[in-house]
């Protein structure tokens, strides 16, 4: 019987609170706990749950695999915010600034072994498959951290070398969630593959309308700052086409906000904002973003199971799109 999306929720947040992570030192363990327990929409263990519900009508059986996956998405987690020097997560203080750099590194490296811990309860036949799929995934992802935090310093970014680094950094660990559940409901290869391609896609799909909600987002629903992008000179979909496209005045003036040190933050937002919607950014960014989303779609149709076993899968997808935060 396929479960709903809000079950797996609820099953996810009841394994998380009954994990043990270890005892001692405290200081190791506690951030481990700590960052799990600041929530998340745990997208990528309930796509492992979905993509496993389509073939199969025990997905309480891999809860261990799903989580797994959400560990390993914590643990860059705690890594990536070191790296980013940022204060907080999730509304939270990150695990480097509630303890230390030195122990979020450390929490972080145990971490990433508890993950692969949680995969071991797998049966000899998906276990070696299981763990080359997990290991492929986690590289990609450290290469498309490395990749981003490249782009902080390089002059010129193409807009394909960007898709790239979404792709790696957001996007491959969505379509191995999906595989990864495939593989353990025995489905088919070329299941499993299609499955990986509509969350791939997907998952680019969805963090270009990250880029455009940062910039466009109604601030009452958004839950953070709007326009922190611009703000920070990130290099996202939206600058890189807007460099790319901008000439004159726009040119000359786009420029001068990027190389400010100084600036009244709203001022920039509104001026570069402004460029944007000139040159038609905003519908630039709803078209390429429409184009993977369709993507993901069209591969999810050739997934051999009923229309009716893809029902939670596809309104979760839906979901993500039609989403304002």
């Amino acid at each position: 019987m396929q479960k709903t999306v809000a079950q797996f929720h609820a099953l996810l947040e009841d394994k998380i609170k009954a994990q043990n992570y270890g005892e001692s030192p405290p200081e190791l363990y506690e951030p481990l706990s700590y960052i799990m327990s600041l929530g998340g929409k745990r997208l990528r263990p309930i796509l492992a749950l979905l993509g496993y519900n389509l073939f199969k009508d025990d997905p309480e059986s891999i809860l261990d695999q799903a989580l797994a996956i959400e560990v390993f998405h914590n643990f860059t987690l705690m890594h990536d915010d070191i790296m980013d020097e940022a204060p907080l997560r999730r509304g939270r203080p990150t695990v480097h600034e509630q303890w230390n750099t030195n122990t979020a590194i450390l929490s972080g490296d145990v971490m990433l072994v508890k993950a692969y811990d949680l995969l071991l309860d797998t049966s000899k036949k998906n276990l070696k498959p299981l763990i080359r799929i997990f290991n492929i995934c986690a590289a990609e992802v450290c290469e498309g951290q490395q990749f981003d935090m490249l782009f902080e310093t390089k002059a010129n970014v193409s807009e394909e070398e960007y898709l790239n680094m979404i792709r790696l950094k957001t996007a491959v660990l969505l379509g191995a969630s999906l595989e990864i559940g495939a593989l353990l409901a025995e489905a088919a290869d070329i299941d499993r593959q299609h499955l990986k391609e509509f969350g791939i896609n997907i998952g680019i799909g969805f963090q270009l309308k990250d880029d455009l909600l940062d910039v466009y987002a109604d601030k009452a629903k958004f839950g953070k700052q709007v326009g922190g992008d611009i703000i920070s000179n990130k290099k996202t979909f939206l600058l890189i086409n807007a460099l790319e496209k901008a000439q004159g005045e726009e040119q000359v003036e786009l420029q001068k906000w990027l190389d400010k040190t100084e600036f009244d933050s709203d001022e920039k937002v509104k001026s570069v904002t402004g460029i944007y919607d000139d040159l038609g950014i905003k519908q630039l960014t709803e078209v390429k973003m429409n184009h993977y989303f369709d993507k993901g779609f069209e591969a999810l149709e050739k997934v051999n199971c009923s229309e009716s076993e893809k029902v939670y899968l596809k309104e979760f997808a839906e979901a993500l799109i039609d989403r304002q935060k």
